[in-house]
């Protein structure tokens, strides 16, 4: 089986490269940058402009292979991939949660961006914590970890 996305927009920030830019949305608080959503799929943003906060899917462009044990950049232990966000994966899908702060002329004006500039964008979806945020949970390996992402950047682990 083979399967195609095509994006549908591209992503906008001041980050040039991956290494030194924040790790996750929580660590790139303050960031702007903008997404601009090509024409052809812009009436797909009508009723977006309600919403603080959007989940933006996209392509790691940046990345190339993969490995299933890393090392991720919230730890020293090597890890399953799986139980990781680093970057080079088998199918090289970002997620990230950003602040909404308007929309103009397709283009999405955010906060708290933490990804790449010129990342391909394949989808967005409203952030909804009813939906989002399960009450209950419980953050494996990161349990300790998580409270420090806000003082962590990429490095060279996943160039």
């Amino acid at each position: 089986m083979s399967i195609e996305f095509n994006p549908i927009g591209v992503i906008h920030t001041p980050y040039t490269e991956p290494k030194g830019m924040p790790i996750q949305p929580a660590g790139a608080a303050g960031v702007q940058g903008t997404v601009e959503v090509f024409e052809a799929y812009r009436g797909g943003l009508a009723d977006l402009d309600g919403f603080s906060h959007i989940v933006l899917l996209y392509h790691f462009h940046k990345s190339d292979g993969y490995k299933l044990r890393v090392v991720p950049f919230m730890d020293t232990v090597e890890r399953g991939l799986f139980a990781t966000r680093a970057p080079k994966r088998p199918n090289a899908i970002g997620l990230s949660v950003v602040q909404l702060d308007r929309i103009e002329n397709g283009v999405l004006h955010v906060q708290n961006v933490d990804i790449v500039d010129g990342t391909p964008l394949l989808d967005i979806k409203p952030y909804v914590p009813e939906f989002d945020s399960p009450a209950e949970i419980r953050t494996g390996w990161l349990d300790e970890a998580r409270k420090t992402v806000s003082d962590r950047c990429a490095d060279e682990r996943f160039a």
